[in-house]
């Protein structure tokens, strides 16, 4: 029993880890950061498979959390998929490092490495390992260089931006 426990410890922690030279930011502020978030482009996974126009919409929990809010058309079937999660700090309120659960129990990594440091109009995003990346704006566009500026900062940090989804927005 005490093996098993034990066992998935580790693998829950390992859910929340940081990818080698990953750092989260710092002075992070959580009220700055509430509200929509647009995602320009992604590392494709399957719970994102197929969506366009996706939206993270994120607001206070009364326990100090944050409630997420993941929105996307899934363009195949024509419709809107939604899911509703929560997200908390891993260790100080000030350090954009969280986790993050959709599902139940499970918690998983949301590292925001890169932020726009005064009006919070970007950000980049890493799970628990280098097959996720999410890059963020406040609108539905991004200004190409500041783009491609961010997409090159994470190829330096080894992320494979060569299988980078540009989500549409309209």
């Amino acid at each position: 029993m005490k093996k098993t426990l034990f066992l998935c410890a580790l693998l829950l922690a390992g859910c929340v880890g940081r990818p080698e030279n990953i750092e989260p930011v710092s002075h992070f502020d959580s009220s700055k950061y509430l509200g929509k978030w647009y995602e320009i482009a992604r590392l494709e996974h399957s719970f994102e498979r197929g969506l366009s126009q996706v939206t993270a919409d994120y607001s206070l929990r009364q326990d100090g959390g944050l409630k997420v809010i993941n929105r996307g058309y899934k363009d195949a079937d024509a419709v809107w998929k939604e899911v509703e999660g929560k997200a908390y700090f891993v260790d100080r309120k000030d350090v954009g490092y969280l986790k993050v659960s959709f599902f139940g129990p499970f918690y998983g990594s949301y590292i925001i490495f890169d932020l726009d440091p005064q009006a919070y109009s970007y950000s980049l995003i890493s799970g628990p390992d280098k097959s996720y990346l999410w890059l963020l704006s406040r609108t539905p566009t991004m200004d190409p260089a500041l783009q491609q500026k961010l997409v090159d900062k994470a190829r330096g940090l080894g992320f494979d931006t060569s299988k980078l989804i540009y989500v549409k927005q309209n």
